[in-house]
């Protein structure tokens, strides 16, 4: 894994106060997040739950540097967030695999675009394959794939630059519940032992707690934090073993008292503009 520049006791992430607004077209603002201070280890994986469109995601564009901050600061391996971060891998729901290249070139990307000589990069790329589990699909087209075999291509094309800093914005939100399940243990067992920084938000509170070392738990709009929970479960784990667990349904209760009115202010936002 590639090593970060972190200070010794400081966070791979950290924000302070941290809120962005956006401008709107009367001429006004809008406030997606706002007031967000959280810690975030290298080694640690926090998921961070909310209602719908609470700003979410918006966290993510402040830690990735693709927004800045309209007031307040986000801090990277101890160092002001004024661009993209070094180290930063990204996956978004909507995968960026290229539909014209193959899954071994498409793997092969990243490496290539940092320089590195393009017979190193693809025998880099095809142990990548190899780890998730698509030996074999290296001259299969995107279209050729199923959606499941799409996101370990995406999980391959992020992991194989050894990000310190690893942000997923609902990589498996559109997949059916088997294979999410599996994705997900093959996320947690790439991951593990890595030092790799990890935000993953969700809008799935089993997804969260399977995964996540802490919680965090968002506002209805404009999103600050409203809880952080300790997820005591051991690891390693395995997703659909451990959501059956006494343990795992304690802590869902307790994530889901707190999310439960930041959802349901949502909806009652949503239904008076309808009336």
């Amino acid at each position: 894994m590639t090593q970060n520049t972190t200070t010794a006791g400081s966070p791979a992430i950290a924000l302070r106060d941290a809120t962005k607004r956006f401008p709107t077209k009367d001429g006004g603002t809008f406030t997606a997040i706002r007031d967000v201070t959280l810690d975030i280890a290298a080694g640690e994986f926090v998921a961070v739950v909310g209602p719908t469109g609470c700003g979410k995601s918006t966290t993510l564009s402040l830690v990735s540097g693709l927004e800045p901050a309209s007031r307040g600061t986000v801090r990277v391996h101890d160092a002001p967030v004024t661009g993209i971060p070094d180290g930063v891998g990204y996956m978004f729901q909507a995968d960026a695999v290229l539909p014209w290249k193959n899954v071994l070139d498409n793997v092969a990307l990243g490496p290539r675009y940092r320089g590195m000589p393009k017979r190193d990069a693809e025998a880099k790329a095809r142990d990548w394959i190899e780890r998730v589990g698509l030996t074999g699909f290296e001259d299969r087209y995107p279209h050729q794939l199923s959606g499941g075999m799409r996101k370990r291509v995406a999980m391959a094309q992020t992991l194989i630059t050894e990000p310190s800093l690893l942000l997923l914005d609902e990589p498996f939100g559109a997949l059916d519940v088997q294979t999410r399940e599996l994705m997900q243990d093959e996320l947690l067992e790439l991951w593990s032992g890595t030092g790799a920084a990890v935000v993953f938000v969700t809008h799935d509170l089993t997804e969260a707690i399977s995964l996540a070392d802490r919680v965090v738990v968002m506002t209805a709009g404009p999103a600050t934090i409203k809880d952080v929970v300790d997820i005591d479960l051991p690891r390693p784990r395995r997703v659909e073993e451990i959501r059956l667990t006494p343990e795992f349904i304690e802590i869902y209760k307790r994530v889901w008292d707190s999310l439960r009115e930041e959802v349901e202010i949502t909806r009652a936002r949503g239904a008076s503009r309808v009336a």
